[in-house]
């Protein structure tokens, strides 16, 4: 059997790899793995930048936005021969937190949890792979093109839980939405944005290409100009923060609607110094009850979520998100960006 293996701690030893073929433990899925999509954290861990093999070996298998089809099942598991299944991504610290022991493993307060394809569990970029049935989720099969996106749907759902949840500590009916940020992230957070009824607004850098379509297909409007002017005529009264930018985060948090609020989805890469009016902020804050919450990662919930937002969708339009299929032998193209590419990824 054949998978995408690396060692996280050496750049550039991405190859396929022959593995021995799985065996499925008491409770688990046998899975025809059928693509991965490829990120940002795939590409960190590629570059030994993140990333802890199994305990005891050196490699670790890639991928942790999978799709696949159950080959066998055990009895009992609410899954069948042919059901078209995602994996997901964390497993709570075998000595729970307290968040962790609550099914909240995506908030996980020690860091002792684990991650298929991150953190001392292989990942979904096999031809083949196992997961327990308690942590697989099982998706529409008119969703075979597009499954792969489960993840970051999910990754988005749950940023739009917890504003409803914020929001709702008083009165809240949200109107409008800006979401900063057009990669799959954002354009995601975007579709559940209008599916929520709200005037959804998306700004990226570009001004061509396939992300302008993408929005305007969902009936959202796409912004190429300056933040600041962008965000201080939208008023938004929610902000997805899908990009990490420093000056785009600082935009965010002085240009929302009174009882506005942030969440930060993107995650700054460092380096570079962004001059903030702590104080005017502050002020800003308190004065409008504003908030910003940072979130990432997702539990069950968000994934049954997310797979709920998938089958709502026009199929065509997740469809878009799909730049490029790479055949596995040709991983290396897929990490390799183009100008074009939203998302993507690797057949199995």
């Amino acid at each position: 059997m054949r998978a995408l293996t690396l060692d996280p701690r050496t750049a550039n030893s991405l190859r396929v790899t022959e593995l021995p073929e799985p065996r499925p433990a008491p409770g688990e899925l046998l899975v025809e793995g059928l693509a991965v999509g490829v990120c940002g954290t795939d590409k960190e861990i590629a570059r030994a930048e993140y990333g802890e093999p199994p305990p005891g070996r050196h490699r670790l298998v890639l991928g942790h936005e999978s799709l696949g089809r159950v080959m066998t099942a055990p009895a009992g598991s609410g899954f069948e021969p042919g059901d078209l299944v995602v994996g997901v991504v964390r497993r709570p610290d075998p000595e729970p937190c307290g968040a962790c022991a609550h099914g909240e493993f995506d908030n996980c307060r020690n860091g002792g949890y684990t991650e298929r394809g991150i953190k001392q569990l292989d990942g979904y970029a096999a031809e083949r792979w196992c997961v327990e049935a308690d942590y697989a989720v099982p998706l529409d099969p008119r969703l075979t093109d597009v499954g792969v996106l489960m993840e970051p749907t999910s990754v988005v759902a749950k940023a739009w839980e917890q504003v409803r949840r914020v929001g709702e500590r008083a009165w809240y009916e949200p109107e409008r939405a800006l979401v900063t940020g057009a990669g799959p992230i954002g354009l995601l957070a975007a579709m559940i944005g209008v599916q929520q009824g709200l005037d959804v607004h998306v700004l990226d850098v570009v001004e061509d290409g396939p992300k302008p379509g993408l929005v305007r297909r969902l009936g959202a409007t796409y912004h190429h100009g300056d933040v600041d002017e962008v965000s201080s005529r939208v008023r938004p009264d929610v902000v997805i923060e899908a990009t990490g930018v420093g000056s785009l985060v600082v935009s965010a948090l002085r240009n929302t609607a009174p009882f506005g609020v942030v969440c930060l989805t993107g995650l700054s890469s460092g380096g570079r110094a962004v001059e903030v009016d702590v104080a005017g902020a502050n002020r800003s804050m308190v004065l409008e009850n504003d908030v910003v919450v940072g979130s990432v990662n997702a539990n069950l919930r968000h994934y049954h979520q997310a797979a709920d937002a998938l089958a709502r969708a026009d199929p065509d339009w997740p469809a878009g998100l799909i730049s490029r299929r790479v055949p596995l032998d040709r991983f290396a193209e897929a990490f390799t960006a183009r100008p074009d590419d939203v998302k993507v990824v690797i057949t199995l």
